[in-house]
Parts: C-alpha cells; structure tokens; sequence
C-alpha cells in the first residue's frame, strides 16, 4: 500500500503567492525523486458546521488561511528514501529561505500516514 505524508498548516494570506511559488519548486524536486503524487490545496470552505473546521485546528487567524498538503510515496521505505534525496538536494537549501518563509514552520502539522483504503 502507499504511504502519504500529510500537513496542514496557516499561511498569512499576504504570502500565498510565496508559498505556492515555493511549494511549485519543492514539488517538483520531490516528483523527480520519486514521489508518485505532490498537492498543495488551498483553504475555500473552511466554515463547515460539522467537526472541528481546518481554519481551528491550524489556529489561524483572520489574515491567514490554511494549507492543506500531502505527498504520495509507493510505500514507507520509498517514502524515506525519497524524503533523504530531496533533503540532500542542493535545489532545497537555495529555495527556502530560513529568514523569510511565507509561513511560519513551528505552527504546521505534519505526519506520516499508512493507507488504509483506496480506492
């Protein structure tokens, strides 16, 4: 079964140019390693009425919205095989800048995942 990484975190609403620009760079390095799949989704309907909404979760505020992100590996062993070429990657290091990211990395949620159904 794959296995998927998962994240969700607040992005000020003023960088979500930056982010994407960054995560479209970041995905790619990430396909050519392997990854079978790369998504960064965007908050659109986040006042749902039912559960706990992503936008509480996250604890965003007002001028943020939430990401929701996830990568899909052919399994956990590929997953850190990947995961340890992009991190050697010399592309990463020149496109995050540890001084001016467009989110704050302490605030994201992230996780790895085993499949349970797919369909």
């Amino acid at each position: 079964m794959t296995y998927v990484d998962g994240f969700v975190l607040p992005v000020p609403k003023s960088k979500v140019a930056a982010y994407k620009r960054l995560s479209a760079k970041a995905g790619k390095i990430w396909r050519e390693h392997g990854a079978l799949e790369y998504r960064e989704c965007i908050g659109d309907d986040l006042k749902v009425k039912m559960g706990v909404p992503f936008a509480k979760l996250a604890k965003s505020r007002p001028s943020e919205t939430v990401v929701f992100s996830y990568i899909v590996y052919k399994s956990r062993a590929d997953r850190d095989k990947v995961i340890a070429k992009v991190m050697a990657d010399k592309r990463i290091a020149s496109a995050i800048d540890t001084k001016n990211m467009p989110f704050d990395p302490k605030r994201m949620a992230w996780g790895g995942f085993k499949t349970l159904v797919s369909l």
